[in-house]
């Protein structure tokens, strides 16, 4: 069998056995009069889609990547490509070129589009997930517990299906205190942090952080009073996962709970 051939063959099979799907890359989600005006916008306010070839109604993950607020890129998870889902990568401006909130401010633009236009590609707005790891599980806690970035879209955040912030800040970003002036150990809890916003008609929330002994800066117990203040405040759908023996890069076994969670709260949406 010639090289070409075989070549064919795999790809076939790899669409057969994987599902058939497709990327669209670089979509900005600011308007064309904002990003014509501002250069850093046009560049960072970006976002990409993946989707199953014939998506209907399928429920979508909002997935912001980590890098501290100052650094990072899109990109999907192999793990979430799945025909199950679609899934949107978003970027987002970055300090020290802007400050608090812009970067907020930008994940709630992304999600507003999303919900504005995700039914083009296939996806249900009655199942939306925010997502995402590090600064990207603090962006989708934000956006997902603060109502007031998506109100001014009209967009209340209890539509969302869920919030899955993975190894994400509840307290003040450390580099939201950077910018003021204040170490990052020096912990503080004020409107820029998720605690702050707990409330108990959220959306079900996952909170997975690695272990507590290899985490970053006290990650796990920041999620562990995330999650009892979130119980005291009435919220009954919050669940804490610890990943032992994993430090703050804890994705691979945090992809497990994660999809049960998807599956959980969009299968009867």
């Amino acid at each position: 069998m010639s090289r070409n051939i075989f070549l064919l063959y795999f790809c076939l099979w790899a669409g057969w056995v994987h599902g058939q799907s497709k990327i669209d890359s670089n979509i900005p989600y600011y308007s064309k009069t904002i990003t014509g005006a501002d250069a850093y916008i046009a560049e960072r306010c970006v976002l990409d889609i993946y989707a199953p070839e014939g998506a209907k109604a399928l429920p979508v993950l909002i997935w912001f990547h980590g890098g501290g607020l100052v650094g990072g890129n899109k990109h999907i998870p192999d793990e979430l490509k799945t025909n199950k889902y679609i899934v949107v990568a978003a970027n987002y401006r970055f300090s020290p070129n802007v400050r608090h909130p812009a970067y907020i401010e930008d994940a709630a633009r992304a999600t507003a589009w999303v919900f504005e236009n995700i039914g083009k590609w296939g996806g249900d707005t009655t199942k939306i997930i925010l997502t995402g790891h590090s600064a990207g599980g603090y962006l989708a806690s934000m956006v997902g517990l603060d109502k007031h970035y998506l109100l001014k879209y009209g967009i209340d955040a209890n539509r969302l299906a869920g919030l899955a912030p993975l190894s994400g800040h509840a307290i003040t970003h450390m580099t939201v205190r950077k910018e003021r002036g204040i170490k990052e150990t020096q912990p503080i809890i004020d409107e820029y942090a998720p605690a702050f916003h707990a409330r108990a008609d959220a959306p079900p929330m996952l909170l997975i952080t690695g272990d507590r002994e290899m985490e970053m800066l006290g990650r796990y117990e920041e999620n562990a009073y995330m999650s009892r203040v979130m119980k005291l405040n009435g919220h009954m759908q919050t669940t804490l996962y610890e990943m032992d023996g994993y430090g703050h890069d804890m994705l691979v076994p945090a992809y497990i709970p994660l999809k049960h969670f998807v599956d959980r709260f969009t299968q009867t949406k």
